[in-house]
């Protein structure tokens, strides 16, 4: 493999990794200094909604300059926001609007950086000499392995070290990661036409935004496939937020809960390892249909709360589908998203992506509330049940080979 690929597939690690350690260790360390379960939630709360609105609007400052160096500017940001926290600490001391200041500062890295490194794909493909189905597949399985790993790396931290020495190690992985990215040539984060010339952006940034907007909602295509993905991270985070700490707790079980992740994490690594080694065999409808097919199984196993067991056993074949149709939804959304509105759209998608599981998780808290958990189980899995009709019937998504035209925005996704 050359070096364009290894120094992008190294990034997105580090990055991943980085942010599954913080998502354990920083509202612990939040917890330690104020003491407050409200401050946890607080801070959650408050740095909501500017990833929001960070993926929606910085998505056009993404399609203006180079994606080399927008990935590397998120990072940093990342980076700073975090190493901020144990300055303070040194200096003044950490209070809750600190957490809550710099938590809205490292929003605006978070899913910006998310839509640049995904903007990058197309360039480490073009210039990487690696086949679109090796580089998702493997960027999937590596994604499981920063799943697996990091929550046991934060656990362990927090054990051996204190929480300023945590936050620096946390930022050193986004720092490192802006590093490997540098590896990257700079001629290779160029946003260009279908015809190899540099693209020119024209119009004020509202004006590009409603483009972007425009060809995302009026491509049949790219709208069925951003349903699905909104179903799925809505049920499964829904699942994993609040139905399955609920019947853990029923069943005095509550330390199995951690294992839900790592059997969903083990799942996507042998699911993004079998793409990236087969990937390029068969045709990409029946790649699909087993990826949609599988997670419909590995859901409704984990509806029926049978067992503990029967539940892990559900999340890995969840795990197992999400590698194999992650993996594939990741080398279409290459070829037919349009290279000068990669950053529009997939910020648009990402926010999305954001927002719908907290929406998930207030649904499934009602429907426990007044159906109870079983219930609430069935009936958030049975919204996965409509998206696999639109995923089986929607007339765009029966032919997935790959398009004449990768580059040019209309002719990938005009006809989708």
């Amino acid at each position: 493999m050359k070096l364009i690929p290894v120094a992008y597939l190294s990034s997105y690690l580090l990055s991943l990794l980085g942010n599954s350690i913080a998502g354990i260790a920083l509202p612990l360390i939040v917890l330690q200094v104020t003491g407050s379960a409200l401050g946890v939630g607080a801070v959650a709360a408050a740095t909501a909604i500017p990833a929001v609105l960070a993926g929606l609007l910085m998505g056009v400052l993404i399609d203006r300059i180079n994606r080399r160096t927008s990935s590397i500017v998120t990072d940093l940001v990342s980076a700073a926001s975090v190493a901020a926290l144990p300055l303070v600490d040194m200096i003044t001391g950490l209070s809750l609007g600190w957490f809550i200041l710099f938590g809205i500062v490292g929003s605006l890295g978070d899913v910006p950086g998310m839509t640049a490194r995904e903007a990058l794909l197309p360039a480490v493909v073009r210039h990487g000499g690696i086949a679109s189905e090796r580089l998702m597949g493997t960027r999937e399985a590596l994604g499981a392995v920063a799943l697996l790993l990091g929550p046991a790396m934060a656990g362990t931290l927090m054990v051996l070290l204190d929480g300023s020495t945590v936050l620096w190690i946390t930022a050193g992985t986004s720092f490192a990661a802006a590093l490997l990215t540098l590896l990257i040539p700079h001629r290779a984060g160029a946003i260009v036409e279908a015809d190899g010339t540099a693209a020119a952006a024209t119009g004020s940034g509202w004006t590009q935004l409603r483009e972007g907007w425009r060809v995302l909602f009026r491509s049949p295509f790219l709208v069925v496939t951003t349903t699905l993905s909104l179903a799925s991270v809505v049920v499964l985070g829904s699942l994993q937020g609040l139905i399955l700490p609920v019947y853990f707790t029923i069943v005095e079980q509550p330390g199995m809960l951690g294992f839900v992740l790592t059997a969903l994490a083990a799942g996507m690594l042998i699911g993004g390892a079998v793409y990236a080694v087969a990937g390029t065999r068969g045709r990409r409808r029946v790649w699909f249909l087993v990826g949609l097919l599988l997670s419909t199984l590995g859901l409704g196993i984990i509806a029926t709360l049978w067992s503990v067991w029967v539940v892990l056993a559900g999340a890995f074949v969840v795990g197992l589908a999400s590698g194999l149709f992650g993996s594939l939804l990741g080398v279409l959304m290459i070829e037919r998203i349009p290279e000068q509105m990669r950053g529009r759209i997939m910020g648009t998608q990402n926010a999305m992506m954001t927002a719908a599981p907290p929406l998930g998780i207030v649904a499934a808290a009602l429907l426990t509330e007044y159906l109870g958990v079983n219930t609430a189980a069935v009936v958030l899995v049975s919204v996965w049940l409509v998206a696999l009709a639109v995923g089986l019937f929607a007339p765009s998504l029966r032919n997935l080979e790959p398009a004449t035209t990768v580059n040019d925005g209309k002719a990938a996704v005009g006809g989708a």
